[in-house]
């Protein structure tokens, strides 16, 4: 069995007496394309983006049991004003809760909620459960504040408090230390590691012991800035146990790593030694497998360079299944038809 936690919906249209800050969405000429226009951004989407049926037959194809679709992420425009964010996300979410209900047991979704309102965000999470939804995506930063300020903390409560699954995606923030080209490769696994560790760092993991969230691309440089952070925090190397009095920043703890080891972690790292030195520092039982799909595509099948590496099959169920149920905090309901299973 396999489960793609990373994947990706449009919305195929956008109501004509949508508000003037909706996106667009028009057809690619000579095709069943659209074209997503919202702001600067023009994206061409295939078919497969928000046609339930097709998405199906790209899961068997690719050897898949089920997918969990977020918005793309340009979908998630903080700088909206607050009571246009709530609109578009509502009718976002909709749109997700119709798309997956042609198969509950293959297409599971998370929502969006105004950010830019962190009130308005944890008011609206009630209603992602009323829709069927799972849970919620956010970005990486909020109009480049890490989701680990303060302001944003009542938020994760309200998640807790309801059992609601956050997926955090890297989203680039604009700097000018690094060119324009670097956005999508080194800015996304800065912005990954930046969103964990403020987590950590702020505060939210200690008052949220509880809370289900995952991030994209292994939280970019997060786990191998880790070890540093473990450093600072025990003064001791490997893990071993704690010398406070070599420690520059100890504390009652937890230590920095075990407050990791209760993140989750999608595998889209697109290396094999990436991949191990995942399962090694922060375990199989925090790892996903993601795809980015249909903004990317799958390898054939799918999960091909995760089963390359002979994990253990306890282990590998673990990654391809068992830890996406538990993040999710559903049961298990496959009865789809995908080679992985």
């Amino acid at each position: 069995m396999l489960i793609d936690t990373h994947a990706h919906l449009l919305p195929r249209d956008y109501p004509p007496d949508a508000p003037a800050c909706f996106p667009q969405m028009e057809p690619a000429e000579g095709s069943t394309d659209r074209t997503l226009i919202f702001g600067p951004t023009r994206f061409r989407a295939r078919e497969v983006f928000f046609d339930a049926e097709r998405r199906v037959e790209a899961q068997d194809a690719a050897g898949v049991d089920a997918e969990v679709l977020t918005p793309m992420p340009p979908l998630l425009r903080y700088d909206l004003a607050p009571a246009d964010g709530l609109a578009l996300a509502r009718h976002v979410n909709e749109v997700t809760a119709q798309l997956c209900a042609f198969d509950p047991a293959r297409l599971v979704g998370l929502g969006m909620v105004p950010m830019q309102d962190p009130d308005a965000a944890a008011g609206e999470l009630g209603s992602l459960r009323d829709l069927g939804l799972a849970g919620i995506e956010i970005t990486s930063n909020v109009l480049g504040v890490s989701i680990g300020d303060d302001r944003f903390l009542p938020f994760f409560q309200e998640a807790t408090r309801l059992g609601v699954a956050v997926f955090v995606h890297a989203m680039p923030a604009a700097t000018d230390r690094l060119p324009r080209s670097a956005a999508g490769t080194y800015v996304v696994g800065l912005e990954g590691a930046m969103a964990a560790a403020s987590l950590i760092a702020g505060g939210t993991a200690a008052r949220c012991p509880d809370l289900r969230i995952a991030f994209s691309h292994g939280a970019g440089g997060f786990p191998l800035m880790l070890p540093r952070a473990q450093y600072f925090w025990s003064g001791s190397w490997n893990e071993e146990p704690a010398v406070p009095e070599r420690a520059v920043m100890h504390d009652e703890g937890p230590a920095p790593i075990d407050f990791a080891r209760r993140f989750y972690y999608d595998s889209l790292v697109f290396d094999r030694r990436a991949i191990r030195f995942l399962v090694e520092l922060l375990g199989p039982d925090r790892l996903l497998v993601g795809s980015d799909f249909p903004a990317m595509p799958r390898e054939d099948p799918a999960g091909r360079t995760l089963r390359s590496l002979d994990l253990p099959e306890s282990v590998l169920d673990d990654i391809t299944w068992n830890n996406a149920f538990r993040w999710l905090g559903i049961k298990p309901q496959i009865s789809g038809a995908g080679s992985g299973t």
